[in-house]
């Protein structure tokens, strides 16, 4: 497991003693490659619920994630759009919709080296929890079937068992996920200084100052250069693949461009 810094061993037991250690792991692109948004919304057009049209704007939001990172404007638009379409859909067609996808698609694009991280840490006793911006159906099957603890996620309103297309409270992103994971601690007796983060984003920031053990994982280019500065560790689970992944990028823009002409043309008909 490459690392650029030295890590503090998770595997390291936790104490015994009335506070509790716990470590929050970001999804998109930290335990797994890419959005895992999309891959919702992929599914969600394979049964209708999109048009052609909404499914392309999908796939393209998820290619620029792939080529420059996360960005607070992508999210929002991701989110915003996934909650205009998403209204009237039952819960609990979303909940089944989880557990295809992570089937289909998460599981084989969760890095091992991240899942082996969480797996360490609820070895020695420590909470393993999700925090994303991921819908929070989503995000809780991502936790179960990997065994971790439980999850934080964007929490979408429900009416008579279908979504509004509005949001109980914001999109977890952010400085949003700072202060979820910090009213999580106090509910459950927490000390933050003890606890882990991982992430991926600049844009958690917030999120992996609030404990005592922040952790970039596969960074962005502002994350990167934050971790450096503060001597944190860094992990990167691409390494060695960087020169297949751009040939991966260009031959994942063809093969996307070259679908969504073939789907057109099929509708066309």
């Amino acid at each position: 497991m490459p690392a650029e810094k030295k890590a503090l061993d998770p595997a390291r037991p936790a104490p015994v003693g009335r506070q509790v250690e716990a470590a929050f792991f970001d999804v998109d692109n930290t335990l797994m490659k890419g959005a895992s948004l999309f891959h919702v919304a992929r599914k969600m057009y394979e049964r209708g619920a999109f048009t052609l049209r909404d499914a392309a704007g999908f796939a393209w939001k998820h290619l620029a994630f792939l080529f420059r990172g996360e960005s607070l404007e992508d999210v929002r638009s991701i989110e915003a759009s996934a909650l205009a379409l998403g209204a009237g859909i039952l819960a609990v067609d979303v909940e089944t919709i989880g557990h295809e996808v992570y089937d289909e698609f998460i599981e084989s694009r969760i890095w091992p080296g991240t899942k082996a991280l969480a797996e360490q840490h609820l070895r020695v006793g420590r909470r393993v929890w999700l925090v994303t911006a991921t819908p929070i159906e989503v995000a809780t099957v991502i936790a179960d079937r990997l065994g971790l603890t439980g999850a934080l996620g964007t929490v979408g309103e429900i009416e008579d068992g279908a979504y509004t297309g509005r949001l109980v409270g914001e999109i977890l992103h952010g400085k949003a996920k700072a202060a979820a994971a910090s009213e999580l601690a106090e509910r459950e007796g927490l000390d933050l200084e003890r606890c882990w983060a991982y992430s991926d984003s600049h844009n958690d920031i917030p999120l992996l100052t609030l404990v005592g053990h922040p952790v970039a994982i596969n960074p962005d280019a502002r994350l990167r250069s934050h971790a450096n500065a503060h001597n944190w560790p860094i992990y990167d689970f691409r390494a060695g693949r960087r020169a297949a992944t751009l040939g991966l990028k260009a031959a994942t823009v063809g093969g996307a461009l070259y679908g969504l002409w073939r789907g057109y043309a099929r509708f066309r008909r």
